[in-house]
């Protein structure tokens, strides 16, 4: 089983249990965890599933019942329980099955009378969708759904909450090319720990198929307090090929001087083999780095 704290996120506030001896500690030491961190001791369990993919779908929905979705995306590349490469189309998905889900996904949105942009997330193994939970906000891949949707999904949520109806219809919605984003952290590469600090040289990588999310800048000081992500890179291509050829131009372009940041890690991931291949699960990045545990 997987114990979750229920005021958790961010992959924090989880604990995988093996046998049932050790259940009810793990439940009385989550729940001391998610009371410190998040102000709630309420924590539930979920099956724990041995090598799933994580397939999230991101939908839309407005105050006068229409709701649509815009794909998947594949965030199966984490370390504890954090996403670190995110990817759209997933790899190996059959559209048929996108499709289904997918509509399953606006559905549940018209039923419940949701509002707004949102992600429905889930482990997939072995052809089956295993919901995880709902996050009801942007995410930090959504980058990666506008281009191969075309659909600014920031915008589509001012014009929901300004009461007016969504610009698209499901039929509207055509899924092109293929986009990767790789989330910028200021962190050691290799033992991940914080590099706040200030930045004395800065250097966005460009061209055709390359967007840069972020707030950073030369000589801005990255505080120690908050989120370590300093930025987005995302490559867009007509291909996954492409965008992975892109994606490798583009960080071996980009300069970060003055902290360490992780980029070295995403080139090491963007020669991968099974990421090269596509489909790996997300206990994947932790094996490769020699943390076993989940």
């Amino acid at each position: 089983m997987i114990i979750k704290a229920a005021g958790g996120g961010g992959g924090r506030g989880m604990r995988v249990v093996h046998t049932e001896a050790h259940l009810i500690q793990s439940v009385q030491l989550t729940q001391g965890e998610a009371a410190a961190a998040f102000g709630n001791p309420v924590v539930y369990m979920e099956k724990f599933l041995g090598n799933p993919r994580h397939i999230e779908i991101q939908v839309l929905s407005d105050s006068l019942g229409n709701a649509i979705h815009l794909g998947e995306r594949d965030c199966s590349m984490q370390r504890r329980h954090q996403k670190v490469l995110e990817e759209a189309p997933a790899p190996g998905l059959d559209p048929k099955l996108r499709n289904k889900i997918g509509e399953r996904c606006a559905e549940a949105c018209r039923n419940i009378g949701y509002r707004g942009a949102g992600t429905f997330e889930f482990l997939y193994e072995d052809g089956e969708f295993f919901f995880i939970e709902m996050n009801t906000r942007v995410q930090v891949e959504h980058p990666v759904t506008e281009l191969i949707t075309g659909v600014d999904i920031v915008q589509e949520s001012i014009r929901i909450a300004a009461g007016l109806p969504l610009a698209n219809k499901q039929k509207d919605i055509h899924f092109k090319g293929h986009a990767m984003e790789c989330r910028i952290n200021a962190e050691d590469p290799a033992t991940f720990m914080p590099s706040p600090g200030r930045i004395t040289l800065y250097h966005a990588p460009g061209g055709p198929g390359v967007r840069v999310d972020s707030h950073v800048y030369q000589n801005y000081y990255v505080p120690s307090h908050y989120d370590s992500m300093i930025g987005k890179l995302i490559t867009y291509g007509t291909t996954r090929e492409q965008a992975i050829a892109r994606m490798r131009i583009a960080l071996s372009e980009m300069i970060v001087e003055g902290i360490k940041t992780n980029i070295p890690l995403h080139q090491d991931l963007l020669v991968d083999r099974a990421v090269l291949e596509g489909g790996f699960s997300i206990h994947y990045l932790e094996n490769k780095l020699g943390i076993n545990k989940h």
